[in-house]
C-alpha cells in the first residue's frame, strides 16, 4: 500500500473523521520524483473535541509513529473539531520548500 493510502486508512480507522484530506506534498521539496516523504493532513473529527492542539497532534503521531520513523520525513497537520471547521476558511496552503534546488 502506498504511504498516502496507509495514512488515510489509519486515520479513518482511528479518528472516524467527518472530513479527511491527505495530500502528498513531496513534489514541493527537494526529493526524487514520485517520493512519498512530505504530507499534509487536514482532518475534522469529534475525537478532537475538548483537546488542545498538542494533544490532537499526539493522537495522530501515535497512529503514524512507524511511518514517521521511516518513510515520512514531514507531516503538516490541520486538525479541527466540526464546530471549528464550520468557522474556519479551511486549512492554509503549505509554503514551498527553501531547502534546495530540484
Amino acid at each position: 500500500m502506498a504511504v498516502q493510502e496507509e495514512i488515510q486508512t489509519r486515520l479513518y480507522n482511528s479518528l472516524a473523521p467527518l472530513e479527511l484530506e491527505v495530500s502528498n506534498e513531496s513534489f514541493m521539496h527537494n526529493v526524487p520524483a514520485h517520493s512519498e516523504t512530505h504530507f499534509k493532513v487536514t482532518a475534522v473529527s469529534t475525537a478532537f473535541s475538548g483537546l488542545r492542539k498538542v494533544r490532537r497532534h499526539q493522537l495522530v503521531y501515535k497512529e503514524l509513529s512507524d511511518l514517521l520513523a521511516g518513510p515520512v520525513h514531514a507531516l503538516a497537520m490541520h486538525l479541527f473539531t466540526p464546530d471549528e471547521w464550520q468557522e474556519s476558511r479551511g486549512a492554509p496552503d503549505s509554503p514551498r520548500c527553501h531547502g534546495g534546488e530540484k
